[in-house]
């Protein structure tokens, strides 16, 4: 299926001026403000170990002249797997994949981050990696996230309760063999992903975190396991070349507070984290795509996401993502509201995005959903429908 939900109206070459300036972000050098964020596509090989496919997707995103890619969600274990045919970094196969990738992007001239993932509570334990791992859906608290399918599972069943974590401090390990393994595979940084109700967003979660002890409770103790994560990854890459993702709005996986209790609780996040001076801090504005309906109400907590946050960032660069037009994303930066802008659906249907957007030409926004996740084939020509078959402007 074929669809336009997503508006992006033609810009215009003076409109979008702004985006194509150069940024330092931390030590990171890029040729533009434009980044292309992490996009799960589900097209690497049954063991998470990416195809030469997958290279040639990330080196047509790059020779369309992204000034950053975000990889794929890249999962630091086999534990806490949602999607399949999602790829890893915990094995000497998968970053030999990456390193591929890598190369491929960076003979475009773009630079490259991993986005380290772990779902959390909404693996499932017959997904075939967490079955292989052996160990149990964990989270901070025992508390199911409402909702969910589970398409490749025989009855669509939905999310289960995890085992609470016992000691969250075991975990980081596996942060840091991720980091660990991203550098080797040449990756410029690493980017955490503690937005969208995985593991990291159900920690600073209050509706998801219940503990009573040093990692729950006060927003100061919520924050704990996502800053511990970051100065884990920096042990490897420096801070200057480590970043985060964050959804505050919530919603998307059953996450959301009362508005009150979600400024103070990445108020505070955003502003520690500052400190550490990442490469970047990105900020996911609202977006009724991901706000999910439970019990005939929105679950997610709307709010100015940029404006409420954006003036704590003073030490890293400042990213948003979602939603934006060309000349949105343009004037932000201009106004020096932003550094820059991470785009997604625009690179799904245009290998070419931020050459269109510099030339003024149109966006194809037309997705097809029927290949957005993968088709489940092995065969390469299938998985390459919807993948890398879009075309570029001409």
């Amino acid at each position: 299926m074929i669809t336009s939900f997503f508006s992006h109206p033609s810009p215009t070459m003076s409109a979008t001026s702004a985006l194509f300036t150069p940024l330092k972000a931390g030590a990171v050098s890029l040729r533009n403000r434009i980044g292309m964020s992490a996009l799960t596509r589900n097209r690497a090989s049954a063991t998470g170990v990416p195809t030469d496919l997958n290279v040639e997707y990330y080196r047509q995103r790059a020779a369309g002249s992204a000034g950053i890619i975000v990889s794929e969600g890249v999962l630091v274990g086999p534990q806490g797997t949602e999607w399949p045919f999602a790829p890893g970094i915990w094995n000497d196969e998968q970053v030999s994949a990456w390193k591929k990738v890598v190369d491929a992007v960076h003979g475009e001239g773009a630079k490259i981050f991993a986005q380290l993932w772990h779902v959390g509570r909404v693996a499932h334990p017959d997904a075939p990696q967490q079955k292989e791992a052996g160990i149990p859906v964990y989270a901070p608290s025992a508390i199911a996230a409402r909702g969910g399918k589970f398409r490749f599972l025989p009855g669509e069943p939905g999310y289960v309760t995890p085992t609470a974590i016992e000691d969250p401090s075991t975990l980081l390990p596996l942060w840091k063999k991720a980091a660990v393994n991203a550098k080797a595979a040449g990756f410029d940084g690493v980017e955490i992903h503690g937005a969208n109700g995985y593991l990291l967003h159900e920690f600073l979660d209050s509706t998801a975190n219940t503990r009573t002890d040093a990692w729950g409770g006060s927003p100061q103790n919520r924050a704990r396991f996502p800053l511990e994560v970051l100065k884990t990854v920096s042990e490897v890459y420096g801070s200057d070349r480590v970043s985060i993702k964050l959804s505050p709005t919530g919603g998307y996986n059953d996450v959301g507070m009362p508005l009150d209790e979600t400024i103070e609780t990445f108020s505070y996040l955003i502003s520690e984290a500052d400190k550490l001076k990442l490469a970047y801090i990105c900020l996911v504005r609202y977006s009724p795509f991901t706000d999910i309906v439970i019990d005939g109400k929105n679950r997610a907590t709307k709010h100015d996401v940029v404006a409420t946050y954006a003036p704590l960032i003073k030490n890293s660069a400042k990213f948003a993502n979602s939603g934006f037009t060309g000349e949105e994303a343009a004037k932000f930066v201009a106004d020096g509201t932003l550094d820059g802008v991470f785009f997604g659906v625009p690179w799904i249907t245009n290998p070419d995005a931020a050459k269109r957007l510099q030339a003024g030409k149109e966006l194809n926004m037309n997705v097809d959903f029927m290949t957005l996740y993968g088709t489940g084939s092995p065969d390469e020509e299938v998985q390459k429908k919807g993948y890398t078959d879009y075309p570029t402007a001409t």
